[in-house]
């Protein structure tokens, strides 16, 4: 290279000094070097002061496409790396990892080998700036076991509701805070100066809890855990991370992860959130091959967004409704947001909540279409056989579907609630659907889809059914007696629980359904002949009694099945995850004593990775946060068939269990991705690694708390392992 370079300034010399490394290892490569490329790849070697740098990131960034592109992969042990397969355009190139600051962004093109060159953190907190939101979260101080129950105000401050520390927990991540976003970014555990100036930490929480949209929600979730203690716990962990209280220091990626390519397209709009999103048929995951991913704004927009990641482009669908009168489901009137003012970002009607796709490619989607109040065939006096049963009176969501091969929506009038729905292996392309929080009586609800294709009727197409908990262990669907009536033998009891999570299991047919609540549960429906008039209900709760499991869990929100037929659950309130295999029950599983907690031995648990709130001893503790989970039943991921994984939503992560150990495919840019739902899908079974490929968007509500701040869009993710982690 020639002297003029070195006239340059720092991030100039940064920049040349890897362009100067590019003769280098090109000519070591043609002597048979061990980074190898083609005119689509970027290689090289990451080093620092210290050496090579193994385990960290190199993150590729543009915005020549026509929506931003990021691929990110992970040095070897040797701190070699490839950015594999990336579309023609110029980009910033940088690496990031634990230990680190990040470097200086070189730019450049694909077809290039080039030298990074890292940074040594300067010291333990410029370090942790980069660590995932968990690790800051753990430092908050959670009361001793001894302060609960709660005594109230009068007493030491923590609600009645609060019956142990399991429960407080449980309001700190899957019942309350997280089930939002994150806490420990940058932005929930510092209080931004735009908030205002206040006396303490503890005004500036008591206001930063009521403001946005959400503020009705965040304000009572403090309330339930005893308002002025609240304030008092999380006062004490943002003042003790000012004064400069560090996390533990999180391991970079280890063995297999160090193979996990993270691709991300932006998509919709910095002002809106979305929930999950759907890439294929779940029962056959090479259905819509490369083609769009379909994601749910919930209550922020009336729009599908549309992801296309071949030709990297993000578009929206607008989802219609029946009546014009259907009303705006987010609140219009709330304190001022410090980021956004009175500005009213959450407009929809149709609250597009979760989506499937079925075999020939059409999107069904959880969508209100009208106001809430039932028509006269879905309530008592009516003549449909599931209104006569069990009749309902109103409920805020429904169904539609989408055909991309029209480009037209069909909208569906149901009489139960719609919230997550999933397609059953069976003759009629039955839809399932749990309607907890919807209003739609908390019932199991079906739509038989072929029946609908042929007769266009939708009230023939769809029934329903109560949840009958066969107390009197006949096997069948008797008269009951409700929750709040004493127990009967004689009769059945029916269950009002919301179920939130549904699934079929492919082995032995039946209906299953998580329960979102403490310590939680979860249900399973065998249909019988005639669903609404046989089904009945198995109930199974996460086991209290240590003596039998030494592992306590609590709080199921996902739910899914292997191709064996055991069930899977992510415990939202425990953090870990957690499997059910009913044929390990030993005692009866109907009558009067199969109430809950009659199968313990049916359970295993499995922590997530990460470190413990403090004070918190039980393994139960974990500071990770984790909204829904899915089963790899056909290897989509390429870790096996039939892996489990659940959504590490405090750690900008996924958690797929291998043989009984987790690993962990990160999102390290930008920091603060939070998912809800994720699948798996199979563009092309004969292309390995690169045919594959896990499919996760970004749910959290708050995108303007993500690293990169303020007008930060939502992110589609596509994890991919290879075999090593120089795979082309």
């Amino acid at each position: 290279m020639t002297k003029r370079f070195w006239s340059v300034g720092l991030i100039g010399v940064a920049t040349v000094l890897a362009v100067a490394s590019v003769v280098d290892i090109s000519a070591r490569q043609q002597n048979g070097g061990a980074v190898r490329i083609d005119n689509d790849d970027l290689g090289g070697v990451v080093t620092s002061a210290k050496g090579p740098e193994a385990g960290v990131w190199v993150i590729a960034e543009t915005t020549d496409l026509p929506t931003r592109f990021i691929r990110s992969v992970v040095t070897d042990d040797r701190g070699r790396y490839v950015v594999p397969d990336l579309p023609k355009a110029n980009y910033d190139v940088w690496v990031r990892g634990y230990g680190l600051s990040d470097s200086p962004k070189v730019r450049t093109a694909p077809g290039r080998l080039l030298n990074l060159t890292a940074v040594v953190a300067p010291d333990a907190r410029a370090a942790a700036e980069y660590y995932p939101a968990n690790y800051w979260y753990s430092l908050l101080q959670v009361p001793p076991k001894s302060e609960f129950p709660g005594t109230g105000p009068k007493g030491n401050g923590l609600a009645e509701a609060m019956t142990s520390q399991a429960a407080f927990i449980t309001r700190l991540k899957a019942a309350g805070c997280e089930v939002c976003h994150q806490m420990g970014n940058k932005a929930t555990r510092e209080i931004p100066k735009s908030l205002g100036v206040f006396d303490s930490s503890m005004a500036a929480w008591d206001r930063r809890v009521q403001v946005g949209q959400a503020g009705g929600g965040m304000s009572n979730g403090f309330n339930i855990i005893g308002r002025q203690r609240a304030l008092a716990i999380f006062a004490d962990w943002s003042d003790r991370i000012a004064a400069g209280e560090l996390p533990p220091i999180p391991p970079r990626p280890q063995g297999v992860e160090r193979n996990v390519v993270v691709t991300q397209w932006d998509y919709g709009d910095p002002m809106k959130y979305t929930h999950d999103g759907i890439s294929t048929d779940k029962r056959k995951p090479t259905v819509n091959a490369n083609g769009p991913i379909y994601i749910a704004p919930e209550e922020s927009s009336d729009d599908l967004y549309v992801v296309d990641p071949v030709r990297h482009t993000a578009t929206a669908l607008p989802v219609p409704v029946r009546d014009p009168q259907t009303p705006v489901r987010a609140p219009q009137k709330f304190t001022p947001s410090p980021y956004w003012g009175e500005e009213v970002l959450w407009t929809s009607r149709t609250s597009p909540h979760s989506s499937m796709i079925d075999a020939q490619g059409r999107v069904w989607t959880a969508s209100a279409i009208r106001p809430a109040e039932n028509p006269a065939w879905c309530r008592e006096g009516s003549s449909h056989p599931s209104a006569r049963h069990f009749p309902l009176k109103s409920t805020n969501r429904h169904l539609g579907v989408y055909d991309p091969k029209t480009r037209e929506w069909t909208l569906i009038d149901t009489c139960f609630g719609t919230h997550h729905l999933l397609f059953s292996e069976d003759a009629n392309d039955t839809l399932w659907f749990t309607n907890a929080g919807t209003g739609g009586g908390n019932v199991l609800a079906w739509f038989n889809t072929k029946m609908f294709d042929q007769t266009k009727d939708e009230q023939k197409s769809q029934g329903w059914t109560p949840l009958i908990l066969d107390t009197n262990g006949n096997g069948k669907q008797d008269a009951w007696v409700e929750p709040d009536q004493p127990l009967d033998r004689a009769k059945d009891t029916r269950l009002d629980v919301g179920v939130y999570s549904v699934i079929h299991n492919p082995v032995d047919g039946a209906i299953w359904g998580s329960v979102a609540a403490y310590p939680g549960a979860i249900v399973r429906v065998p249909l019988g002949s005639n669903p609404t008039t046989t089904a009945v209900t198995e109930i199974f709760e996460v086991p209290l009694d240590a003596a039998k499991v030494p592992v306590r869990g609590y709080t199921p929100r996902g739910l899914d099945v292997d191709r064996n037929g055991v069930i899977w659950t992510n415990l939202a309130g425990s953090s870990h995850l957690a499997s059910f295999d009913r044929r390990k029950c030993k005692g009866p599983l109907n009558g009067p004593t199969a109430t809950g907690q009659h199968c313990p031995e049916g359970w295993a648990f499995y922590s997530l990775p990460g470190p413990k709130f403090k004070g918190v001893t039980d393994e139960g503790g974990v500071a990770e946060g984790t909204y829904l989970m899915w089963v790899d039943q056909f290897d989509a991921s390429g870790l096996g068939r039939n892996t489990p994984f659940a959504i590490g939503n405090g750690s900008d992560s996924i958690h797929g269990l291998v043989n009984g150990k987790f690993v962990t495919l990160r999102v390290p840019y930008p920091l603060g991705f939070y998912a809800k739902g994720m699948d798996g899908r199979v563009d092309d079974p004969k292309a390995g690694w690169k045919g594959r490929g896990l499919y996760a968007s970004s749910g959290t509500r708050a995108p303007f708390h993500m690293e990169s701040g303020k007008g930060t869009k939502p992110k589609l993710v596509k994890f991919q392992v290879r075999p090593d982690p120089l795979a082309k």
